[in-house]
C-alpha cells in the first residue's frame, strides 16, 4: 500500500471514524496492508483494527515465544469481513467480503495462511473490478442476480465432511473450503438436494458427524430445519411454522432434540419491498419463543415454549436433564438501543456497541410445558465457546469475549471490540479473566482438545486459541492458553506475519481430522 501522510490523518476529514476508532498507531503509523481507498470513507469499521487487508499469503515456521504444546495439533480458522473495493453504498460492519485466516500447529511448528472466500459475488465483482452489491444497510436491489444484497459468506466457519464450510449469518450459500489450502471448492448442495440457503451456526454432531442446519427467509415457510449425514447427503428436512419472517441467529442441539428460536426482533417484509430496506424492530410486547423438535421429528411435533422478551445471538450449549431441556447462551434484554445523534446516519449500527449481553440459562420442561430462566453472570460478554466434544451433553465451561461498554461521557471506543478472554464455570459461578492488554484486541477463542481427547476426558483439559491485533504496533499474534488456567496468560505466542483485522467466528479443527481428511 501507499503510506498515508500523517497530516492526512490529523485533519478533520474523517470526523466520525476519528471519534470511534484509532486511525493510526500512537506514532502515527496507519494500519499495515490496508487499501488506500479507506481514507476516502468516513466509517469507523473500515479503520484501525477493522481496516481490511489487501493480500493473501501463506508463511511457514513462524517464530514462537514460549513453547507450543506437544499434544496440540490442528488449525484455528477465523472468518471475517474484509472489504475489497470502495463501497458504493452505506457500509455496514457486516458487509465485507469473507476472508479466512488460519493458524496451523503441527509437529511443534506453526504456519499461517489467509484467503478470500470465492463466493458468487466475489467472482462477479472481480470481473468488474468494483463493488456491485449493496450491503445490509441497503437499499436492497432485487434486480441483481443471486441476492439483493451481497451474500459474502463472512460470518461462520465449521468443519464438516472433511472440509470447511463458510457460512453467512443472513442464510446464504454454504461454500466448501479446502482446510489445508483455504481454496474455495464450490457450493455445498448435499448431493444436489439443497434447494435453499443455509444459516450460520449450523452444528456438526461430534458423535455422528451429521450436520444439523437451519434456514430462514422472507417467504413461507419462513424457517426450516434439516440434517445431512457425515458424507454430505441430505437425510431429513421439515418446515418450521412461525408467524412471519424472523431473524434467528443460532440453533440449540441436544442428544435427541433441536431448539429453534422465534425471537421478537424482526423486520416487516412489506416495508422491505416498499422501501428496499430491512429495518429490525424489537417487539417488547411479544415473548421469546423456543421450539423444541425431535431431531427426526415431523413439523407437527415441534413444541413451543415462551420466555421473557429478548434477543439471542449465540448459544453456548444445550442438554437434557430428565424432563428438562437446558439451554445456556448470551441474552440481550434490550437489543434496540436508541442511536446517539452524534453518530449521524450510522447511529443505528453504532448503537449495537452499547447493547448488553449476559450469560443466561433457560430450562424447558417437556412434561409440564414450564419455562424457567436465570441470569448466570453480569459481565458484558459474548461469542461463547465450549469443548465441542460436549455438544448436546451437559457442560460447565464457557470461553467468552469481554465487550467493554463505552465510558459515560466519552466519544471513544464505540465500536464493538473484545478486550479480554473470560472463562466461566457455570456450575460454581466462578470466572477467570485474561486482559489482552492496553490497545490489544482479541477474537473468538475456541477450545482445542488435546490430541486423542475423548468426551470422557476432563472437559477443560486442553487449550484455548485466539488471534490478537495490537493497535499500538499493528502486529498480530496467535495466543495459546492452557484452558484450565486462563489467568496464567498465554503459554505460547505465535508471531504472525501480518496484521489481522477484528473478525467474527472461528473453529478449531483437530489435526487427526484435518490431515486424515
Amino acid at each position: 500500500m501507499t503510506a498515508v501522510p500523517r497530516s492526512a490523518v490529523e485533519t478533520e476529514d474523517l470526523p466520525l471514524a476519528r471519534r470511534n476508532v484509532a486511525l493510526t498507531a500512537p506514532d502515527g503509523t496507519p494500519p499495515t496492508d490496508a487499501p488506500d481507498w479507506i481514507w476516502e470513507v468516513d466509517h469507523p469499521y473500515l479503520h484501525g483494527p477493522f481496516a481490511p487487508v489487501t493480500t493473501e499469503m501463506r508463511v511457514d515456521d513462524l517464530p514462537v515465544t514460549g513453547e507450543l504444546p506437544s499434544d496440540l495439533s490442528g488449525a484455528y480458522v477465523l472468518n471475517m469481513p474484509n472489504q475489497r473495493y470502495k463501497p458504493n453504498f452505506r457500509y455496514h460492519y457486516y458487509d465485507g467480503d469473507g476472508m479466512l485466516h488460519a493458524l496451523y500447529i503441527r509437529d511443534g511448528k506453526a504456519s499461517y495462511a489467509c484467503k478470500w472466500v470465492h463466493t458468487y459475488a466475489y467472482d462477479a465483482e472481480t470481473e468488474q473490478g468494483r463493488n456491485v452489491w449493496p450491503g445490509l444497510a441497503g437499499p436492497y436491489d432485487f434486480s441483481l442476480p443471486h441476492s439483493p444484497i451481497k451474500d459474502n459468506s463472512n460470518t461462520d466457519v465449521i468443519f464438516y465432511n472433511g472440509k470447511l464450510l463458510s457460512l453467512w449469518y443472513m442464510a446464504g450459500v454454504p461454500y466448501r473450503i479446502d482446510p489445508d489450502t483455504l481454496e474455495t471448492m464450490g457450493a455445498e448442495d448435499f448431493g444436489g438436494r439443497l434447494r435453499h440457503a443455509l444459516s450460520a451456526h449450523s452444528k456438526v454432531d461430534p458423535a455422528t458427524g451429521e450436520l444439523l442446519f437451519f434456514n430462514y427467509g422472507n417467504e413461507a415457510p419462513y424457517m426450516s430445519f434439516g440434517i445431512a449425514d457425515a458424507s454430505g447427503q441430505l437425510l431429513h428436512e421439515v418446515p418450521v411454522e412461525v408467524p412471519g419472517p424472523r431473524s434467528p441467529h443460532d440453533l440449540g442441539v441436544t442428544t435427541n432434540y433441536v431448539i429453534l428460536h422465534d425471537l421478537p426482533l424482526f423486520h416487516d417484509v412489506d416495508l422491505l419491498h416498499k422501501h428496499n430496506r430491512r429495518v429490525l424492530r424489537f417487539h417488547r410486547e411479544l415473548p421469546a419463543r423456543f421450539g423444541i423438535l425431535p431431531r427426526r421429528g415431523a413439523a407437527d411435533e415441534i413444541r413451543w415454549f415462551e420466555a421473557e422478551p429478548c434477543y439471542i445471538l449465540h448459544i453456548l450449549n444445550c442438554w437434557e436433564e430428565g424432563d428438562w431441556v437446558v439451554m445456556d447462551g448470551c441474552r440481550q434484554p434490550d437489543p434496540e438501543i436508541a442511536p446517539d445523534p452524534e453518530d449521524g446516519p450510522l447511529g443505528a449500527m453504532l448503537a449495537y456497541r452499547r447493547r448488553v449481553h449476559v450469560l443466561h440459562r433457560w430450562r424447558f420442561n417437556l412434561r409440564t410445558g414450564e419455562t424457567r430462566e436465570e441470569q448466570l453472570d453480569d459481565l458484558n460478554t459474548e461469542f461463547p465457546m465450549t469443548n465441542q466434544l460436549y455438544l448436546g451433553r451437559k457442560s460447565r465451561y464457557s470461553y467468552n469475549q469481554y465487550i467493554p461498554l463505552p465510558r459515560e461521557g466519552s466519544v471513544e471506543g464505540r465500536c464493538q471490540v473484545f478486550d479480554a478472554l473470560v472463562k466461566y464455570d457455570t456450575e460454581t459461578g466462578a470466572r477467570q479473566i485474561w486482559d489482552y492488554g492496553e490497545g490489544v484486541l482479541g477474537n473468538e477463542a475456541p477450545f482445542a482438545p488435546r490430541v486423542g481427547a475423548t468426551p470422557d476426558d476432563p472437559e477443560d483439559d486442553g487449550y484455548v486459541v485466539t488471534f490478537t491485533v495490537d493497535t499500538n504496533t499493528w502486529k498480530s499474534e496467535g495466543l495459546i492458553f492452557d484452558a484450565r488456567d486462563i489467568e496464567r496468560g498465554p503459554i505460547a505466542r505465535v508471531a504472525l506475519p501480518r496484521r489481522i483485522p477484528e473478525g467474527f467466528h472461528s473453529t478449531w479443527v483437530p489435526g487427526e481430522q484435518l490431515w486424515s481428511a
